[in-house]
């Protein structure tokens, strides 16, 4: 049986590499889609439709050859780990985290303040007493930093990691105002 056909070597080779750019491609565009950037999405999306029907057209024009077949998916397969990867380096993106600390001679946030983290303190009370929830948002780059120092110096604290999209208003990195504006958002919700 002849697994290649007419085919010349190369074209799996070439169907599995287009595929693995614009499927890394895609993943990129979605996160570049999701924090709301319009024209470096538009223009990634032109150049992964290009790639895709270039090896859309090596299988179709191979259809018969079952290595064609299997360059086509197994390039799919890796483009989305390598997209993943691609992803987890530009970490694009805010993330808000909720710390809550049932142990109030901690203090967490006047510590991860001390740590130059911006941080908005909320006493609350939770089934076995009175908690500390210290809310923060944060760059996708910087959480793992910020999670280490809340590991630190409460390793029983509960943390809760959601995705922020697209904070607007006061700059990320400079206006405290931003998570007061948070927090009264998220108490009215409870209301």
């Amino acid at each position: 049986m002849d697994l290649m056909g007419d085919m010349v070597w190369y074209v799996p080779v070439l169907i599995f590499f287009a595929r693995i750019c614009d499927v890394s491609i895609g993943t990129v565009r979605m996160i570049l889609v999701i924090s709301g950037h319009r024209w470096y999405s538009t223009c990634l999306g032109f150049f992964e439709v290009l790639i895709w029907v270039l090896a859309v057209g090596g299988v179709i024009t191979n259809l018969t050859s079952p290595v064609a077949l299997v360059a086509y998916a197994g390039g799919f397969a890796t483009g989305v780990m390598v997209g993943m990867l691609i992803e987890e380096k530009i970490a694009l993106g805010h993330r808000i985290v909720r710390a809550i600390s049932t142990d109030m001679s901690i203090n967490l946030s006047g510590k991860l303040r001390e740590r130059n983290h911006r941080v908005t303190r909320v006493d609350g009370h939770g089934k076995d007493g009175p908690v500390e929830i210290a809310f923060m948002i944060t760059r996708r780059r910087d959480l793992k930093r910020l999670t280490t120092d809340i590991a630190a110096i409460d390793p029983k604290a509960y943390l809760s990691i959601g995705q922020a999209d697209r904070p607007t208003g006061a700059s990320m990195a400079n206006d405290p105002r931003l998570f007061r504006r948070f927090v009264g958002k998220a108490m009215s919700m409870r209301k």
